[in-house]
């Protein structure tokens, strides 16, 4: 198995956690205000990680600090409005259009690199598209105006998060930054920006309730601490292209949970965009070059 493949088999499990983090942070916000929630989950998440990674995390260098700090910021405008998402229109939309961080990526790293990208990722992204696309609109393919606050901030989450994935693509490609470093410092600056904005406009406080509490420290631990580390550690072996298609299938896991808890029942044109984006996954996994040299060798 390919350090990629294994890379990309990781980050498919943080997609996963991250497809049962919305319905989870809309049972927080029955609790908290979106920045306390914010500060809770980072702050944990950042305490809990320097309990383990401590003798680690010593003699960080300035590249490690400065990339953590604008990724930490990124981060903070990412969950700002997805947690806005989450609130102003339904779970499905949120994390459906948070995935179009699969389309800004690429765009945005073309732009960057002057570089297109090849025919099978213009492709899967194509493929993609037209999955959130289908999963998001209503039947006559029209914008849904009654969510247009809570689905204009979960566009800017996405585009927001394509910034993190190719901040983070420059930084961990740098001989002097420390992916785990990276990964957990990240945590800190987005949980202490988040508790500054929670002491402007509101009154930051711990869960109230067990179910809360619940709720807080799986997003906390899971679906932030052990995810933004492993992402770090993953895009070493990765492009950020690909990790934006992968993450892509975070809106799949987020519409099975929606169904299954939150009692979201999808269209059958919305079973056709999942349907899409998951095979969208499968065609960037798929090497199919190798697959017809083997098949050709196993003839021979």
């Amino acid at each position: 198995m390919s350090k990629q493949l294994k890379a990309d088999l990781m980050l498919i499990i943080i997609t996963m956690f991250w497809g049962v983090s919305y319905y989870l942070s809309d049972i927080s916000l029955a609790d908290m205000g979106s920045f306390t929630l914010n500060t809770n989950r980072f702050l944990i998440a950042f305490f809990v990680a320097v309990v383990f990674t401590f003798p680690k995390l010593k003699n960080a260098s300035k590249n490690t600090l400065k990339y953590s700090f604008i990724i930490g910021a990124a981060l903070t405008v990412v969950y700002i409005c997805a947690n806005l998402g989450v609130q102003y229109t339904t779970l499905s939309n949120t994390s459906f259009l948070c995935g179009l961080s699969v389309v800004f990526t690429p765009i945005l790293s073309g732009i960057i690199h002057k570089k297109a990208p090849g025919r099978k990722l213009t492709f899967v992204i194509i493929m993609s598209t037209m999955g959130i696309a289908l999963l998001t609109l209503k039947d006559n393919l029209s914008v849904n105006y009654d969510h247009i606050i809570g689905d204009a901030a979960s566009v800017i989450c996405a585009f927001a998060y394509a910034v993190d994935l190719i901040i983070t693509e420059k930084a961990v490609s740098l001989e002097d930054v420390d992916p785990l470093q990276l990964g957990v410092f990240q945590l800190g600056i987005t949980g202490f920006m988040s508790l500054l904005l929670a002491l402007i406009f509101e009154k930051p406080h711990l869960p109230t309730q067990p179910n809360i509490w619940v709720s807080v420290l799986f997003l906390s631990i899971l679906c932030t601490g052990v995810a933004f580390v492993v992402q770090a550690f993953a895009q070493q072996y990765t492009t950020a292209s690909h990790v934006g298609v992968i993450f892509s299938l975070e809106t799949v896991f987020a519409g099975i949970v929606a169904f299954v808890f939150a009692k979201e029942v999808l269209t059958f044109k919305s079973y056709i965009g999942a349907v899409l984006m998951i095979s969208s996954i499968f065609i960037m996994e798929t090497d199919f070059k190798e697959l017809m040299i083997k098949r050709q060798k196993n003839k021979g």
